[in-house]
């Protein structure tokens, strides 16, 4: 994870250089001069030779350099631009001006694996930005007619792979954007930004022939809000140490009906694939309070053909989505931890229904899916050092402990019937005895089922399950259930109490 975010903050940021990636005052040369400094503040060598004429200020030659070799492996990333243009209005504004065409390129030498060279193409047209405001207090209001990224080249071990094998073409169109940067013990970003469409072009062949895969798609429009802090470090890429100063940032992106189209071969076969959405949305959040990742999409339709499989795939999803929290930190305190995900409103079509129920006697209202955790827990090593991460993979040391997990709740709605859960439990990390090289638990859950006699019925009818299979799950809820208070219900309350005993109802099971 460390070792992917050093990789990429090189592109990423070249990739923002036209929007947010500038730190000036409010002349051409300062303007110059504060971005070649905070580009250097993050760890890039900048070169460039400037002229001037009268209110502008034309760097030539810029390369903005990073090392991020490590170990026994290389990786060198650079930004390339013909010139930088900083125009002095003369009213306390600043224009700043790209190439149409910049250059990315990284090239490594892995521990294991294959030398690689790629170079990015970064392209707009009608970019305009001018930056206001005083040199603590700057705003950079910022557009353009398109933006795009292209792979323009690409080598892997001496051997140029050409774009019939490899291909990545990204076009934004229509951005808008406002950022504003505030510098105080702490450099304070805030962000917004706005596309038209969006579209994609990937392609991707095995140089041995045996695979290959074209994705193509879009989106209706994107937007971004999010900003944080930012601390002048000796090794922006320690991020502990960022951590450590009062980094932390928050950032969410929306889009609106969203399509893709993918067709891919292989040696097992191939097929094709469209997905849509109406919409969804990516969030991350991350500070010394720990990382949080969510996201969602809503409206999904998924429909596909293999060759492997006989007939065709449509699925269809009201809403999908999933959270993240995770410490980041190692702390002798209590952290805060949980996890969600739901699939709701899922269907599929009568094709499908019809591989296995094609009488139709399964009920085929949506289904649902749904599990959302919490908890807490001390994480005992900085997992985000490097080297810390290098030595546990050769290392049996436990990175953290469990110490208590709430299961807010746990949904399954399907064919008919339907599983509600809901608990509460905590662990004692210095009994690992009493349930065998796991920290004793002590909690209950309460669990609720409807429908459930009634699907097992039908599955016997359709022979899909056999009687005595049924017959055994039915002794099982009776062991572990008691009927509820509506026809074809059951609920169960299963215990571990401070003893290290399982019960279920009151009955002793261990």
């Amino acid at each position: 994870m460390t070792r992917f975010a050093r990789y990429s903050s090189s592109t990423a940021l070249a990739i923002c250089l036209g929007s947010t990636a500038a730190y000036a005052d409010l002349t051409a040369a300062d303007v110059w001069n504060n971005w070649r400094d905070y580009m250097g503040d993050m760890g890039y060598t900048v070169t460039g030779t400037e002229s001037g004429a009268g209110d502008t200020l034309t760097v030539s030659d810029v390369r903005m350099e990073m090392d991020f070799s490590a170990d026994d492996e290389t990786v060198k990333s650079a930004l390339v631009m013909d010139s930088l243009t900083f125009t002095d209005f003369g009213d306390g504004s600043v224009s700043v001006q790209i190439p149409a065409v910049s250059k990315i390129t990284v090239a490594g030498e892995p521990a294991t694996g294959e030398a690689f060279d790629l170079a990015i193409d970064y392209t707009q047209s009608g970019f305009d930005m001018v930056v206001t405001g005083d040199p603590d207090d700057m705003t950079y209001t910022y557009s353009a007619d398109s933006m795009g990224v292209k792979l323009s080249s690409l080598t892997v071990d001496d051997t140029p792979i050409g774009p019939d094998i490899a291909r990545i073409d990204v076009t934004m169109a229509d951005m808008s954007g406002v950022s504003r940067i505030v510098q105080s013990d702490l450099r304070n970003v805030s962000q917004t930004m706005t596309t038209g469409p969006v579209t994609y072009d990937m392609a991707f062949t095995s140089p041995d022939d045996d695979g290959a895969a074209k994705i193509t798609g879009g989106l209706e429009s994107l937007s971004f809000t999010g900003g944080g802090n930012i601390p002048a470090v000796e090794d922006p890429s320690d991020v502990n140490a960022m951590i450590d100063a009062g980094f932390g940032f928050t950032g969410e992106f929306t889009y609106t009906n969203g399509t893709s189209d993918s067709n891919f071969d292989g040696p097992d076969g191939g097929g094709k694939m469209t997905t849509s959405s109406t919409g969804g949305a990516l969030a991350v959040s991350m500070s010394g309070d720990g990382l949080s990742y969510s996201g969602s999409q809503s409206g999904l339709i998924i429909q596909a053909l293999m060759t492997q499989m006989p007939i065709p795939i449509d699925l269809n999803m009201e809403n999908m989505a999933f959270g993240m929290m995770m410490p980041v930190k190692k702390s002798d305190d209590e952290q805060d931890f949980g996890l969600k995900l739901a699939l709701e409103g899922f269907t599929m079509s009568d094709v499908l229904w019809g591989m296995f129920d094609p009488q139709g006697q399964l009920p085929r209202d949506p289904a649902t899916i749904a599990i959302d955790l919490a908890g807490k827990a001390k994480l005992l090593v900085n997992f985000l050092d490097p080297k810390v991460a290098a030595a546990m993979e050769n290392s049996d040391e436990v990175p953290g402990e469990l110490n208590a997990l709430e299961i807010k709740d746990v949904t399954v709605e399907a064919a008919g019937a339907a599983l509600n859960g809901a608990g509460a439990f905590t662990f004692d990390n210095t009994d690992m005895t009493t349930f065998d090289g796991m920290p004793k638990p002590t909690g209950s859950i309460d669990l609720t089922l409807s429908g459930g006699n009634g699907l097992l019925d039908k599955l016997v009818a359709m022979g899909l399950l056999p009687e005595e299979q049924a017959q055994g799950a039915r002794m099982m809820m009776a062991l572990f259930a008691v009927p509820g208070d509506a026809p074809d219900s059951l609920k169960s309350k299963l215990e571990i109490n401070d003893a290290g005993h399982v019960l279920a109802n009151g009955q002793r099971l261990k």
